[in-house]
């Protein structure tokens, strides 16, 4: 009686049979939208597949990739945080005014990120303490921060403060091409964002909080602490984001950053984050920012669409990806 030994799996079966676990599809996707960006304006434009265009990217949108990761810890517990636009704002006067006063850039740094995270702070606690809904919550943080850069001034504070400059233009530089600190500072802090969310207990509340809150209750974790915590976080990171903000254009205005909350809670839920909560990633938000930018760098190197086209893009792939994520949660129901 003979046996046959099954022959073992070529690698290119391996490959060719392999599926990717379903919670990485809508990253895989977003990351493909962000290629083909590139592919295709590659094929069009000379020059955008420089590297540095690349790096560039990272640098121009280092703000918007600190602010949404701020906003994907609020949207996983299926909530929404709108006064993080008015929080960079208010960031960039408190820094603007302080300078000018002749504070240390460092004590300004530090009145800077004490305040974002106290209005956090504030807002999670009303709305797990005084059961308000996220979006009135916020709304009203929002016109209390955007109210108090117009009681700071009314008018365009210019930062003209050595060591900030110092800081705004520090450069690393990676043989012929170049990337800023500020760059590499926002991509520390998807790093430690994708590690909280993945290796920490805090990070598995928010996860339960966002697949159902009661469930979370029942099984002892602590929602209070982390329901207040995400929104603490987003303070935080609006106000790390608004530094930066303002490290990119030394200066400060009461009409800095309107609609941009817009634009993180679009690059969230591009990233594959579900508006509903319980499932996505930071690095998904990094690629929603990038395509997003992507966006903008083709319109700039085609040079004959005008801006709003930007908003227009923006405002089909964002409908494209909730759809897609609403057929999605059906399908899994």
């Amino acid at each position: 009686m003979s046996t046959v030994t099954a022959r073992p799996d070529s690698a290119w079966d391996r490959v060719k049979d392999f599926t990717p676990p379903p919670r990485y599809i809508p990253i895989i996707a977003t990351f493909a939208l962000f290629v083909g960006l590139f592919g295709v304006g590659g094929m069009r434009y000379d020059g955008l597949t420089d590297p540095q265009v690349l790096i560039s990217l990272l640098i121009d949108n280092a703000f918007l990739i600190v602010l949404g990761v701020g906003m994907t810890f609020v949207i996983l517990t299926g909530g929404i945080d709108l006064s993080v636009g008015s929080v960079v704002a208010l960031s960039t006067m408190i820094a603007a005014k302080t300078l000018q006063m002749g504070w240390s850039p460092y004590l300004s740094i530090a009145a800077v990120l004490l305040t974002g995270t106290v209005l956090g702070l504030l807002m999670g606690l009303l709305i797990h303490y005084f059961d308000i809904q996220p979006f009135i919550a916020t709304l009203a943080g929002l016109f209390l921060a955007r109210g108090l850069t117009y009681l700071i001034s009314v008018e365009s504070i210019s930062i003209n403060n050595s060591t900030f400059s110092e800081l705004a233009f520090g450069t690393v530089y990676l043989g012929d091409y170049y990337i800023r600190w500020t760059a590499l500072l926002a991509l520390a802090v998807v790093a430690i964002a994708a590690y909280v969310l993945a290796r920490t207990r805090f990070g598995r509340t928010v996860y339960a909080i966002g697949g159902s809150e009661s469930s979370a209750m029942l099984m002892g974790l602590r929602v209070a602490f982390t329901k207040v915590g995400v929104y603490v976080i987003s303070g935080f990171c609006a106000a790390l984001a608004g530094l930066l903000f303002s490290l990119y254009i030394l200066s400060g205005n009461s009409l800095h950053a309107i609609g941009m909350e817009l634009d993180a809670i679009a690059a969230v839920v591009i990233g594959g984050t579900l508006l509903t909560g319980g499932r996505g990633y930071v690095v998904g938000t990094l690629l929603g920012v990038l395509v997003l930018g992507a966006i903008k760098t083709l319109i700039s190197f085609d040079g004959t669409l005008s801006s709003y086209w930007i908003r227009i893009i923006t405002g089909v792939l964002l409908l494209t990806f909730v759809v897609v994520q609403r057929f999605a949660t059906r399908r899994q129901q």
